[in-house]
């Protein structure tokens, strides 16, 4: 127990997101990269790391918005309908119609 607040270290740590659980998988950036480079560029281990820092907090930029909108409206789902409302909602409008366009993206968020 601490003794200032009487609360237990373990159950401060779980509020605690780990790196590894908040952030993509840089293999997976580091692939996403690659597709879009020519096939002899080569990618610096610290590109990819700010690359995955980037697209891991608009991920969670853009999520965050949407969910709201589902707690405004007392739903525990999601879905591709709220990822486009948020992203409208946040300035990026361009990107939507083509992220409807992809094949899976009518799957539920959980």
């Amino acid at each position: 127990m601490d003794g200032n607040t009487g609360t237990s270290a373990a159950s401060s740590d779980e509020n605690i997101i780990k790196e590894q659980d908040r952030l993509l998988p840089i293999a997976n950036v580091g692939r996403i990269m690659k597709q879009i480079l020519p096939p002899n560029a080569k990618i610096s281990k610290e590109a990819k790391e700010t690359m995955q820092e980037c697209v891991s907090e608009f991920i969670s930029f853009v999520t965050g918005e949407a969910s709201d909108k589902c707690k405004k409206e007392r739903r525990k789902t999601v879905n591709g309908d709220d990822i486009c409302w948020a992203m409208k909602t946040l300035g990026f409008d361009d990107y939507v119609e083509p992220l409807k366009r992809l094949p899976n993206f009518a799957i539920d968020f959980l």
